[in-house]
């Protein structure tokens, strides 16, 4: 998305996260860990480094924190949540000796904090719901000087923990 698409191209994400509730009043607290997987096509080499990598593979690790509303209709809910965090993208980065001639591939490390916002969709089947969710995620550091943001978008299913845990 935006300045991210010409260096990322998408391939992979994963997402593990609670919907704690606060109260009846449909707020819930939302802690998630993201992992995302991006084609990594590199722009300038880093300071140290004569060549660019392409096709390459870049890994998130994203800790985020958001506050959420939920309206349940029948079998249906709608929820829309926004909150931050921060974590660090892996890119990787290759050396050439041209005298032995091997590459050498090494990851560096990117932190940076983000921003999130998004909306969902779920529908409940008894102790689970099934879901669908998009979210904008920015990032507050630059890589490979440009903007870091993206849209994920999650389709699964949600375990009802707390009423499975009722019924110990």
């Amino acid at each position: 998305m935006g300045e991210t698409s010409d260096y990322f191209k998408p391939k992979f994400s994963t997402s593990l996260g609670l919907n704690l509730g606060l109260g009846e009043g449909g707020l819930f607290l939302y802690p998630k860990a993201s992992l995302h997987a991006f084609t990594f096509n590199q722009i300038t080499p880093d300071a140290g480094y004569t060549y660019t990598l392409q096709k390459g593979r870049a890994t998130t690790y994203l800790l985020n924190v958001a506050l959420g509303y939920r309206k349940i209709v029948n079998k249906w809910a709608f929820y829309g949540f926004a909150g931050a965090g921060g974590g660090f993208i892996l890119t990787p980065q290759a050396s050439v000796n041209t005298t032995t001639l091997q590459v050498t591939q090494d990851n560096k490390s990117n932190g940076l904090g983000i921003a999130e916002g998004g909306a969902g969709i779920e529908y409940n089947i008894g102790g689970a719901n099934l879901f669908v969710e998009a979210s904008y995620m920015y990032g507050f550091s630059k890589i490979q000087n440009r903007a870091f943001n993206t849209v994920p978008i999650s389709i699964g299913i949600k375990p009802n923990l707390s009423k499975l845990l009722s019924k110990l």
